[in-house]
């Protein structure tokens, strides 16, 4: 690419860095665009093969630092508190400490293995924080102090939970950024993240749903960069006289290792971690890899390739196939410390004499064993259908039906004859009951533009989402945390529409006139005050909702008067 075209493309990212619109495709042609640039190239074609500058932006950084800034100072101010283990901390936990202790999870109470049904990464990470910062367990009198300094119990197994919370604010900032070019609308997803009273719930407890949803979004992220690589990799080749008409190689951009999807692969190893921490993550593999097709043959269709769904196939199942083995290999590994050992639940055949399909043989016997195990926990999960107080159906999550009591506690001084501390698995209802109409309006503004960012947000909701409508119909017991992997998902949706109202809508047609400046410049006024209104409303909401989220000791009436839904929940 000559200097020329560096800097015109540089400058373009520039310009478009804060732009909000949906993908220019339509709007190019629309205008009907058919100057060229380097290599000849139709400006046309360069514009839909543009991608956010990758240039290292100072601004964008600082405001990022801002957002994560205030999530992590409200993830870790008070992390201690409730005192003791709060809802299935009380599993977790010591599932952690066997971990970190043995290798496997273990029954101090029995001596021996402890039956579990979850995957063992999210309890590695919460073992991580136990061996820094210690653990106690006064039932099990187990009284081990940490490795870096001594503070209260409570915070050595929140605490991997709390950097996971960080993190996916940071991520999602991030790849709202990276999506909608622009830096304002990529920090108020992650501020509407940090503001999500469900999200720092589950970034404040030892379990294992913000694992998942961090890993899952990760791996999301790592596909929005690797659909930017590609895009930039088609455009250097055509820079360079790339002819995407011929057939074969000759018509495809150079391959050498520095070319190889990289990110994609990175993405198999995040799902593999997502899926090492919950089964739940496999529901995000077949919508991924829907995807990366979708992306390569929208890459392929705007270079001029003759035959793109062909092409991307055979050019990309390879890579995808690579990336499942990734992801397969990722999960075995984290079973590492149960093959390594002799202890593991259903390690070793001799000790499970009446367990059938057991197997001592050297590194088969390992693997059979623990195909098992497997088989096991898979019974567990499809016959439990135990009622529970607090158990909800997928209909009722996004409107806030039946939110799950952490803990719970009527004593302490708050200046009241009657006092209350809540943790109460809730989202900040604004925000929550913003998401079916987000949903709705996000399908109707992706089908109107094409816009692959629509497209990518509603296919991510429906992996975390739909599974569960068909489980509902065997009767089987689920929680509104279920939802978690999902909730970034439905936040961009909520941007994406907020991006919309700043915006104005792309030409669609050669006889429309495009907006002028001044009605551009309106538009974004009045927008950026509905957003800003917004954001401020649901921050409000938030604020006010705040105690029942910490468990933060209050008077009863007080309390009461933030049960909105007190038959749903209390």
């Amino acid at each position: 690419m000559t200097s020329a075209s560096t800097a015109q493309s540089a400058s373009a990212g520039r310009a478009g860095s804060d732009r909000t619109t949906a993908d220019q495709t339509t709007a190019d042609q629309g205008a009907g665009t058919v100057t060229t640039g380097a290599g000849g190239v139709p400006a046309v074609v360069r514009r839909r093969l543009a991608t956010v500058d990758a240039r290292l932006d100072g601004h964008a950084w600082l405001a990022t630092t801002v957002v994560v800034a205030i999530a992590a100072i409200l993830r870790f101010v008070g992390l201690s508190g409730p005192p003791g283990k709060i809802f299935d901390e009380i599993y977790y936990a010591r599932d952690a400490y066997g971990l970190i202790d043995r290798g496997v999870e273990w029954n101090y109470k029995d001596g021996g293995p402890s039956y579990v049904v979850h995957p063992p990464l999210g309890k590695w990470l919460i073992g991580l924080g136990e061996w820094a910062f210690g653990y106690q367990d006064a039932e099990l009198k187990i009284s081990v102090p940490g490795h870096l300094t001594t503070t209260a119990p409570e915070f050595g197994w929140r605490f991997a939970a709390a950097i996971a919370g960080t993190l996916s604010v940071l991520m999602l900032v991030r790849i709202g950024r990276r999506m909608f070019r622009s830096t304002t609308l990529g920090c108020a997803a992650g501020l509407l993240l940090a503001l999500d009273g469900f999200h720092l719930v589950l970034s404040r407890t030892a379990l294992l749903d913000i694992f998942l949803l961090l890993f899952v979004l990760a791996a999301f992220g790592a596909l929005v960069l690797d659909r930017d690589a590609r895009r930039r990799r088609w455009s250097r080749a055509l820079d360079a006289g790339l002819d995407p008409s011929v057939p074969g190689r000759a018509g495809r951009p150079p391959s050498t290792w520095r070319d190889w999807p990289w990110w994609r692969l990175a993405a198999g190893v995040l799902l593999g971690c997502a899926c090492a921490v919950k089964w739940s993550g496999l529901y995000f593999v077949p919508a991924f890899a829907l995807l990366v097709i979708f992306w390569e043959v929208g890459v392929r269709r705007s270079a001029g390739v003759r035959h793109p769904w062909r092409d991307a196939l055979l050019d990309e199942l390879p890579w995808l196939l690579l990336a499942g083995v990734l992801m397969v290999g990722t999960y075995v590994a984290t079973w590492s410390g149960w093959l390594l050992s002799d202890d593991g639940y259903y390690r070793l055949a001799s000790r499970y004499p009446n367990t059938p399909g057991l197997s001592d043989t050297p590194v088969i016997g390992a693997l059979i064993n623990l195909w098992e195990y497997h088989r096991a926990a898979y019974g567990f999960h499809t016959q439990l259908d135990d009622p529970h107080k607090y158990q909800s159906w997928p209909w009722q999550w996004l409107l806030l039906g039946r939110p799950v009591a952490f803990y719970w506690s009527g004593d302490g001084n708050c200046g009241a004859p009657s006092c209350a501390s809540e943790v109460l698995l809730l989202g900040t209802p604004l925000l929550w009951w913003s998401f079916l109409p987000a949903l709705a309006v996000t399908a109707w503004l992706g089908l109107a533009r094409r816009d692959w960012r629509a497209g990518a947000i509603l296919l991510s909701v429906a992996a975390g989402l739909l599974p569960w409508f068909w489980f509902a119909l065997d009767n089987r017991t689920m929680f509104s945390f279920y939802a978690a992997p999902a909730v970034p998902f439905l936040v961009l949706a909520v941007v994406y529409v907020l991006g919309a109202i700043v915006t104005p809508a792309p030409v669609t047609g050669t006889a429309a006139p495009p907006p002028s400046e001044q009605d551009v410049s309106d538009r974004r006024l009045v927008g950026g005050i509905i957003v800003g209104a917004y954001v401020l409303l649901v921050a409000l909401c938030f604020g006010y909702f705040y105690p029942i989220f910490v468990g933060r000791l209050m008077t009863y009436a007080d309390w009461s008067a933030r049960m909105w839904l007190d038959g749903r929940w209390i």
